[in-house]
């Protein structure tokens, strides 16, 4: 991988993680007051499974 697609990747993730607050800021602030409320197990679960399905989508990519 080139710096240049790196680059250009964490720039996406910018634009796809401001989406939702820009769009819908309540939205987002309650999806957040939940997450707070989530246990550590349940929050790793979802970042694992966010990680797996981020990977699996790298690997269909190339």
């Amino acid at each position: 991988m080139q710096a240049g697609e790196l680059i250009l990747a964490f720039g996406l993730l910018l634009v796809l993680e401001g989406v939702m607050p820009f769009a819908a800021p309540a939205m987002w602030r309650e999806a957040f007051r939940r997450a707070i409320e989530l246990r550590d197990g349940q929050l790793r679960f979802i970042g694992a499974i966010s990680m797996l399905a981020g990977l699996a989508l790298i690997l269909l990519s190339r």
